[in-house]
């Protein structure tokens, strides 16, 4: 837990009896590496935070391919947002890319935490606030860069998630053919030894 306490103390102040009956609320889940947190259809259910491991969430486009819309390692939080909400049949897949540990909480639990510790709510509401502010400059970047500049960008900010990620992990990411993303990493290696 103490984790997932600093990571809520990053973005609001609670007591410390608030903050036990918080974290009370979320339940360990171990889940092995390529095992599924959701597959599409099924509703979400939970919101996680990564204790340990990587995850994805992706959902398959019309042609087969997987579409990747962000990846979750430590200190981050995952969930389908939209079922989750809305109770609706989820369009993601939720998977483990690792081994993982996480968190979870669920609605009716959340829900009961916006009333009997308010400041619970502020904290979603900051979070929120943030996976839009992200996911707003990765619309702007997918528009307006270029694939290697999209590339360069990701590796940049998430250095040590490029790492863990296969070529084709990445590619999903930025929306790129994986031959394109190994080309690149060759071009950077070799610009490195030169």
């Amino acid at each position: 837990m103490k984790r997932l306490k600093e990571n809520i103390a990053r973005h609001i102040k609670l007591s410390a009896s608030d903050l036990e009956q918080f974290c009370n609320l979320f339940t360990q889940k171990r889940i092995k590496k390529k095992e599924f947190l959701l597959r599409e259809g099924e509703v979400c259910r939970f919101e996680a935070f990564v204790l340990k491991g990587l995850i994805r969430v992706y959902y398959v486009d019309a042609n087969g391919f997987d579409k990747v819309m962000y990846f979750a390692a430590e200190d981050w939080w995952v969930t389908d947002i939209d079922s989750f909400t809305n109770g609706m049949p989820s369009q993601l897949y939720i998977e483990a890319l690792e081994d993982s540990e996480l968190l979870l909480i669920s609605k009716t639990d959340k829900d009961g935490a916006y009333e009997s510790i308010p400041a619970v709510e502020k904290l979603f509401r900051i979070m929120t606030q943030k996976t839009h502010v992200a996911l707003q400059r990765r619309m702007i970047d997918n528009l307006s860069k270029t694939a290697d500049q999209r590339y360069l960008d990701f590796t940049g900010k998430y250095p040590m998630l490029s790492q863990r990620l296969t070529n084709l992990q990445v590619a999903a990411y930025l929306g790129i053919s994986h031959e394109f993303v190994s080309r690149i990493r060759k071009k950077i290696a070799l610009d490195k030894k030169s």
